[in-house]
């Protein structure tokens, strides 16, 4: 744990702990994208993905937890049937591609996804499915992308909202990353990459500030108009995205 710690500043270490309190918000907040707003902003601290993935993993693990352990009721579980049945295989493949792709490629992979949400955001574009078909495209991108960065619950939601009522869509969406994200985390264990147990143990009460702040948000974003919120996530990802962009590629 000392080990790790000593590779990352002072400065690293409470952008690293300001970054999970953010992550914790929006997950729980919003009901996904905390790996979608999280991950690119932790890659500028330090650019390999492989180190922050199983630390993600474990909180929206031990977090969906705790909130699905009290809504357990509100899940959707004929959806979550329907959407596994696509996104597995493709999920697989993904996960086989974060470990034979290059790190700078799954890097440069997550900041332009990440680049592509936050102009949908900004511009107030949804991501919509209106037939069975881009149901079933969003499902499959959505499902590969999670499997190589985790930032691929945007796309999935997108169609599981569209058969869900809003009351339904973020426990029947916490059913479907614990599913998903047990299978990466199992992998990671497959080919022994280390999980970083005490490091998200250590982080995880700063994951929790965010989780609490994130279920009083979420009544409020249930109940109103979350158009301004996203436009302002929306610039937020445009601009870290590029920097992490530039910093990669230059």
């Amino acid at each position: 744990m000392q080990e790790i710690i000593n590779q990352f500043s002072t400065l690293q270490l409470i952008a690293i702990a300001l970054i999970f309190i953010w992550t914790g918000f929006v997950r729980t907040g919003i009901g996904f994208g905390g790996a979608a707003l999280g991950l690119p902003l932790l890659l500028l601290v330090d650019s390999n993905p492989i180190f922050f993935l199983p630390i993600i993993g474990a909180h929206l693990l031990f977090f969906t937890s705790i909130t699905l352990s009290s809504r357990i009721h509100n899940v959707n579980w004929s959806i979550v049937g329907k959407v596994m049945a696509v996104i597995i295989i493709p999920k697989f493949i993904g996960i086989l591609g974060l470990f034979n792709f290059p790190t700078q490629i799954v890097t440069i992979m997550v900041f332009l996804i990440t680049l592509f949400y936050g102009l949908t955001w900004l511009f107030n574009y949804t991501i919509r499915s209106q037939s069975k078909w881009v149901d079933g495209l969003l499902l499959v991108l959505g499902g590969y992308v999670s499997g190589t960065s985790l930032v691929g619950a945007p796309l999935i939601a997108a169609v599981v909202m569209r058969y869900v009522k809003k009351t339904e869509l973020r426990e029947t969406l916490f059913i479907l990353w614990f599913i998903l994200v047990s299978f990466k985390m199992t992998t990671f264990v497959v080919y022994d990459v280390p999980l970083n147990w005490l490091v998200a143990l250590w982080l995880l009460p700063f994951a929790a500030i965010g989780h609490f702040v994130g279920l009083k948000a979420h009544e409020y974003l249930v109940h109103s108009d979350s158009t301004t919120f996203h436009r302002v996530l929306g610039l937020g990802l445009i601009v870290v995205s590029s920097i992490g962009l530039v910093k990669v590629i230059w």
